[in-house]
């Protein structure tokens, strides 16, 4: 059941096609806007004092660059389009003043960008860049020019770490202990799904260096990982993998602790290697699951990495690597369920068995999709409105695009470390009409069990995102927000610190009115959805992946 609490036609009325035809958002894939320097937003309805702190957002920036041969070189695929980042500093001015919000954002890539204007090309592995039309007129001038390797020539900028362990002095002490000065921030990375960071001036935004996972254990030279670490809401402790891709595919398990920033290989074992853009934790265990994005690293030769992931095989089953995160057992068991891909997980937890109460079971939510089509739509062609061939790929968007919410068990771990294939099963998936994506919970609850998840959606009123919802896990019952020609940004859930109940908070997105063109940082009610106030931006902000809130006390909401 869903309750639309601003009005806009159902994806599959037939006013449907018209709405999407009028909801323009060129804009926002080709954003030209950008303030080095803080200005102030104005505020209209009431942002609550509690959710002062510094939110930070990265995505895409610009798509097209002009170059010195007076051709437009078009980035191909949303995956690639040139970073950029963004802060919002909200401030709580006093019980008489109402909550003020700075603005600063930067373009995080313009030596790349440099390097495009001079040849006409990008210098780098892409995700997923056509073959270019200008290569062969620029062939002579590309080999003229050195590929840029400083910060502002890599194209890092999926998500954000604030203080990341390993990478970050540490200080010894409970987790509230380490956070000092402005809001606690001390350093500001950029990650992405390949083995490669990017430090960012937490204040002005500017790239000032660079580091990868070997910087914090020398056997993690892979060349894969996951842009989403999971982080311990606890200690802060952060875990992710490192995939090495080879004759056999290693896939070594780690974990960072927050208090002595050491990196410890939890598991190593061999793989189907995969396009694993996140992973999950409970508890106890890490949990990895290489689901049916699978990769052919001979095909990364001179291509794209869409060129190397396969199609997906629906008589593949996904495998699940469950990991010991504090005992020291390394890989514990694997189970199989049946195929799938997912971008983003949601959250999982441990609870005592449904078939023996002396055993554990793990229970995993994620956004689940059936196959890998998904990606070709996160093409620019098919992203843009206003392009022709944007409207003849949603003219055919069928239930292939859409995805669901998903809860697996994994029943029944064993005592000890076991090499038995263990069979997954399906709980529930559900709201495939609103077809969820950008997942966010209160991180609090991060290794327990949650009620509600927060996340975008994609039911086809739009290219992209069209709407905000909030899903129930209990009742099964969503709530969403949509307003026509407005495209919100993932939905970062900030906890009220006096509130009783898991949903007792706000919801800060980033949404671009296509219709006047600018954009706005949205405050929604986490309860109901109702809005509370919005900071107008003078310019439009990208389209973006991820962000990070830190508040003005307390730890940061969300992965590290």
């Amino acid at each position: 059941m869903a309750t639309i609490t601003e009005t806009a036609p159902p994806a599959d009325s037939a006013d449907a096609q018209e709405h999407w035809n009028n909801w323009p958002n060129a804009k926002g894939f080709d954003p030209e806007y950008e303030e080095r320097t803080p200005v102030e937003l104005a505020v209209t309805g009431k942002i609550p004092a509690y959710a002062a702190g510094t939110l930070y957002r990265t995505g895409p920036g610009k798509s097209e660059v002009q170059t010195e041969e007076g051709q437009t070189f078009h980035i191909s695929h949303w995956f690639d389009g040139f970073s950029q980042t963004h802060r919002f500093q909200i401030i709580d001015s006093g019980e008489s003043e109402p909550t003020r919000v700075l603005y600063n954002s930067r373009y995080a890539t313009d030596e790349l960008i440099e390097y495009v204007r001079k040849t006409g090309a990008l210098a780098k592995l892409s995700f997923g860049q056509k073959r270019d039309p200008c290569k062969t007129v620029f062939n002579k001038v590309q080999s003229e020019h050195v590929p840029p390797s400083g910060p502002s020539g890599m194209n890092i900028g999926v998500t954000l770490s604030v203080n990341m362990p390993g990478l970050d002095a540490q200080e010894d002490g409970e987790p509230s202990k380490r956070w000092g000065g402005s809001n606690g921030i001390r350093t500001l990375y950029a990650k992405t799904d390949y083995n490669g960071f990017k430090k960012l001036d937490p204040e002005t935004l500017e790239p000032i260096g660079l580091a990868t996972q070997a910087s914090l254990h020398p056997e993690l030279t892979g060349q894969l990982a996951a842009s989403h670490a999971r982080s311990d809401p606890k200690t802060g402790d952060m875990f992710n993998f490192n995939l090495e891709l080879g004759a056999t595919c290693t896939y070594r398990v780690f974990g960072v602790s927050a208090s002595t920033g050491k990196t410890t290989i939890l598991a190593t074992f061999p793989g189907t290697p995969a396009y694993l853009h996140s992973l999950l934790i409970t508890e106890d265990y890490v949990l990895l699951c290489v689901w049916n994005a699978h990769i052919d690293p001979l095909s990364l030769a001179g291509k794209s990495f869409m060129d190397a992931i396969l199609p997906t095989d629906p008589s593949l089953p996904a495998t699940w690597y469950v990991v010991d995160r504090k005992h020291g057992n390394g890989l514990v068991a694997t189970y199989e369920s049946p195929a799938f891909f997912c971008f983003h997980t949601i959250n999982s937890w441990q609870e005592p068995s449904k078939e023996d109460p002396t055993k554990t079971d793990i229970v995993a939510d994620l956004v689940r999709m059936d196959g890998m089509e998904f990606m070709s739509s996160l093409y620019y062609d098919n992203l843009i409105s206003s392009r022709s061939t944007a409207k003849e790929f949603a003219a055919k968007r069928g239930d292939a695009l859409r995805s669901t919410i998903t809860r697996f068990r994994l029943p029944a771990l064993p005592s000890s470390p076991s090499s038995d294939i263990l069979k997954a099963t399906v709980e529930w998936s559900t709201c495939k009409s609103l077809s969820p994506e950008l997942p966010t919970i209160n991180s609090s609850l991060v290794t327990k069990k949650h009620r509600y998840v927060y996340s975008t959606t994609f039911r086809g009123a739009a290219t992209l995102t069209d709407g905000i919802m909030k899903f129930d896990c209990e009742t099964q019952e969503s709530r969403l927000w949509a307003h026509h020609g407005h495209s919100p940004g993932e939905a970062i859930f900030v906890a009220n610190p006096e509130g009783v109940s898991e949903d007792d908070g706000v919801l800060l997105s980033v949404v671009l009115d296509g219709m006047a063109g600018n954009s706005y940082l949205l405050c929604l009610d986490a309860r109901d959805l109702t809005e509370l106030g919005r900071a107008h931006v003078k310019g439009v902000v990208g389209f973006g992946f991820h962000g990070q809130h830190v508040p003005t006390v307390g730890l940061p909401t969300g992965d590290y």
